[in-house]
């Protein structure tokens, strides 16, 4: 038996779950060998951005479909409040609908690219229309797949860096989970402005977290998804409103649209979206690391418990020592909001994973019918 799955992999193959209970569990792994490959490309990827992030008069933008356009998310304004340069995050599929919003021809434009198929048409698209519509432009392809077409068109070319993920990250499931987390860290190492040596070991000892978190958090999460929960709805602030949106997207896509499950920030919760609660409603809270942060995070958590109208509150995050000590916690870190989300992804992965097989569903293609698939399809591209 497996902590982390509570389910012997037998079981879990005849569930049609077994990939993604795999690629949940092994996350601890692939950040290692992340953390070994940037080692060793250091030099490689050095090169190539140059005095790029130090200067206030270039671009930076973080895009991606889907999942891959939370991790810019989660990234950006760390990134852009430790350079010069200006750092956004915009979907690819914003890009596309309205360049004329986002892109300037006369200002020098870095795009990073998160893919990890690299087959997404606003992916590739993405690429063609920047290169087409700005003047001086490079290309950061940050995917998990070398046969991919992102990274084939990216290859031999002098403006292109193709960054590829350790073997294993490619999600073989319908749900991005170990693709997601290796290259949010990827982009933080990447363009962080800390010495090179800590940002890479920053990587090794989140790993060592997640094996801990893992072990520890898996009864608890399992039978959690158990309940008969209708609606689900993840908060988090800053930084983790994006983490917010990507734990709620798992639930949405692992049980096929049949729990609704929604996202929003802890201060914004209370402008309307509150109305969502019932006694079928599981809130999570990502609490955040940040001073400012807490005391407005815990004010939620306070107010949610007391008025009793969701079945269960619970929240993910560090565990100060204090009495309000998370549900689901880990030992303080040095580490930013953004830096931790892929620890506190954890719980958000494994409930989904779980709340799934207690559906009757597949996790690993929720969708057999492919009404959705895992690459997305039918995107007609247009001048």
């Amino acid at each position: 038996m497996n902590d982390l799955l509570q389910r012997t992999p037998d079981d879990w193959r005849r569930l049609g779950g077994l990939d993604t209970a795999e690629e949940i569990q092994h996350q601890p792994a692939i950040w290692r060998a992340l953390a070994d490959e940037l080692g060793a490309q250091r030099a490689r990827i050095e090169s190539f951005l140059g005095d790029w992030l130090a200067d206030p008069g270039r671009r930076v933008i973080l895009t991606g479909a889907g999942s891959s356009s939370y991790i810019g998310e989660i990234a950006a304004d760390e990134l852009d409040s430790a350079w010069p340069a200006q750092v956004r995050a915009i979907a690819s599929t914003s890009l596309l609908t309205h360049p004329a919003l986002y892109l300037d021809a006369e200002r020098p434009t870095l795009l990073v690219s998160f893919a990890r198929s690299g087959n997404s048409p606003e992916s590739l698209a993405a690429v063609e229309l920047v290169r087409r519509n700005v003047g001086d432009t490079r290309f950061l392809n940050i995917t998990c797949n070398a046969d991919g077409d992102l990274a084939r068109q990216g290859e031999d070319r002098d403006d292109t860096l193709n960054l590829l993920m350790p073997d294993g990250s490619c999600d073989r499931g319908f749900a991005m989970t170990s693709s997601f987390s290796a290259m949010l860290l990827a982009v933080l190492a990447v363009l962080g402005r800390d010495a090179w040596d800590t940002r890479v070991q920053q990587i090794a000892q989140l790993a060592q977290h997640a094996e801990i978190a893992l072990q520890d958090w898996a009864p608890a999460v399992a039978a959690l998804a158990r309940q008969p929960f209708e609606r689900i709805v993840y908060l988090g602030s800053g930084p983790l409103e994006a983490l917010a949106k990507e734990a709620a997207l798992k639930v949405l896509e692992l049980t096929s649209g049949r729990v609704l499950a929604l996202a929003n920030t802890c201060l914004g919760f209370r402008h309307g979206p509150k109305s969502v609660l019932d006694r079928q409603s599981l809130v999570v809270v990502f609490r955040s690391g940040a001073t400012i942060a807490q005391p407005y995070d815990q004010d939620l958590l306070d107010e949610l418990r007391r008025d009793q109208v969701a079945a269960s509150v619970l929240a993910v995050g560090a565990d100060h020592g204090d009495q309000a000590r998370p549900d689901f916690a880990a030992p303080p870190l040095p580490f930013s909001d953004a830096w931790l989300a892929p620890l506190w992804l954890l719980m958000a992965q494994q409930f989904a994973l779980h709340k799934s097989a207690a559906l009757g569903l597949t996790p690993d293609n929720p969708f057999p019918d492919g009404t959705v698939n895992r690459v997305v399809q039918g995107v007609t591209i247009h001048s």
